[in-house]
Parts: C-alpha cells; sequence; structure tokens
C-alpha cells in the first residue's frame, strides 16, 4: 500500500492511498472537519468511481468502524498492529482474568506496566474511548492497548495473571 499527503492551501490536506488490488482512494480532509472520500478504479485514475462527504462525527464513527473499534471479527482475538517502536493490540478480557473488577486507577496501569489502555470495547458494544482510572474491567470486554512489545507482556500478565 502507497500513500501520498500533500498540503492543499486554505483547504486542509490530501491522502492518495493505492491498496494492493490497485484501486486508489483519495481523502481531503477539510479544515472546518469534512471529509471528502473518492474511489478510483485501478485501470481508471482519471474519473471517479464513488464519492462520500462525511462530517467529523460521521469520519469518526467509520475510521473506528475501520479501525476495528466498533467491531472486531471473531477470528481474531489479538491483534496486532506496528507503528515504529510503538504496538496497538487488543485482548478479551476472559472469566478468571485477575483484573476484573478493578478499575484501571486502583491496578495503576500505566504506572505499573508502561502500557496505556487507550479504548475498551465492552459485551454490548458499549465503548469507552481512552477510558479514565475509574473504568473497572469486567469479563469478556476487548481492551485496546498501546506500548513497547516489552510492556505489552507485562500488561498480559498483570491483568489477566496478576504478576508482573
Amino acid at each position: 500500500m502507497t500513500i501520498r499527503e500533500s498540503d492543499l492551501p486554505n483547504i486542509g490536506k490530501k491522502f492518495e492511498v493505492e491498496v494492493q488490488e490497485g484501486n486508489k482512494l483519495v481523502i481531503v480532509v477539510h479544515d472546518d472537519g469534512r471529509r471528502e472520500l473518492y474511489h478510483f478504479y485501478h485501470n481508471d485514475y482519471e474519473n471517479c468511481a464513488s464519492m462520500v462527504t462525511l462530517d467529523d462525527n460521521e469520519a469518526r464513527n467509520v475510521a473506528a468502524i475501520i479501525g476495528g473499534l466498533a467491531y472486531k471479527p471473531k477470528a481474531l482475538e489479538t491483534v496486532d498492529v506496528s507503528l515504529g517502536d510503538l504496538i496497538v493490540e487488543w485482548y478479551k478480557i476472559q472469566d478468571g482474568s485477575k483484573c476484573i473488577g478493578k478499575s484501571i486507577g486502583e491496578m495503576q496501569v500505566r504506572k505499573t506496566t508502561g502500557a496505556s489502555i487507550i479504548a475498551v470495547m465492552e459485551k454490548g458494544q458499549k465503548k469507552h474511548i481512552n477510558p479514565g482510572v475509574d473504568y473497572v474491567f469486567s469479563a469478556e470486554s476487548t481492551i485496546v492497548v498501546v506500548g513497547e512489545r516489552k510492556h505489552l507482556k507485562v500488561l498480559k500478565n498483570y491483568l489477566f495473571g496478576g504478576e508482573i
């Protein structure tokens, strides 16, 4: 996948994304928060095949869906995304995990492990983006975490097994 970024003076930014199958997606992010998405077939970059405009809220909701925050396929127990040294992973909290019934603050997750919890999706689709220290862990929730690999290993052991 190739991504090209360019400034659009007094408009915003343009991102051109060429995907593996050869199609191109052009995303224009306007300074007022609107997003325009243009789809081009691989054999015709001159004529737009489809276009949609999203307001800021719609764009963020679509991003959550595409990024896996709204729904994670059941086949994926963990997802691992690398951003240089930072890793983003998804973990499902199983029955019997040591963190169940405890809050993020009570466990001092970031201080103890060096990793951060950036989102939680509870059973029933309730979402907590950037949960605070008062968030209490529950079984069957999926947590989205970020950190270096060594910190994520400590986090997983601490939340699920109660060990550092």
